[in-house]
């Protein structure tokens, strides 16, 4: 196998400025398979320090990747109120299990611009009741904004937690039209 043919089995990452902060994505040949919030030069380090450790290879710095070209394009386009669904593949390597099931069942049952309550996802994905564990596998979700878990709820129109902090939760939901922009 030649250099670069060794080089395409390596995951890809960089780092994009958003309206909710810089977001770290990485990439596998198999399509994106992490996205971070808040990719400061710390945060960045741990993050990739920890996809290393999962995937088994060290990630390299390549904005020019083919494979990032379309996750940039997209994630551009979605902050600048011209996409609304995301058309990626996506490599589920970081998580699995129910975590997994409730997530693709979010990123292909919960569309841009409406919410869904914990319990009733837990009940898409074939576990109702299971709204606590529906939480974690939302925090535990290696690929926010592209699998949409701010778009998740309390029943009672509470806003719920969010890994990205409230304020970038809101921020996603006032750029699809469920909440009104923030005042502050």
């Amino acid at each position: 196998m030649d250099s670069h043919g060794q080089y395409e089995q390596q995951p890809v990452w960089t780092v994009v400025t958003t309206d909710i902060g810089p977001l770290l994505l990485a990439a596998t040949r198999d399509g994106l398979v992490n996205v971070v919030f808040h990719a400061t030069d710390a945060v960045r380090d741990k993050a990739l320090e920890r996809l290393a450790s999962r995937l088994g290879t060290q990630p390299v710095e390549d904005p020019a990747s083919p494979l990032l070209a379309e996750a940039i394009r997209q994630v551009a386009a979605y902050f600048a109120g011209e996409l609304r669904d995301f058309d990626l593949p996506l490599d589920w390597t970081l998580i699995g299990g129910f975590n997994r099931q409730v997530l693709r069942e979010l990123a292909s049952g919960v569309p841009y611009g409406t919410v869904v309550g914990y319990g009733d996802l837990a009940g898409r994905a074939g576990q109702p009741g299971a709204a606590q564990a529906v939480g974690v596998a939302m925090g535990s979700n290696p690929l926010p904004v592209v699998v949409p878990c701010h778009r998740v709820v309390e029943s009672d129109g509470g806003i719920g937690g969010f890994g990205g902090g409230l304020e970038t939760k809101r921020k996603l939901l006032a750029l699809e039209g469920v909440l009104p922009e923030p005042l502050f």
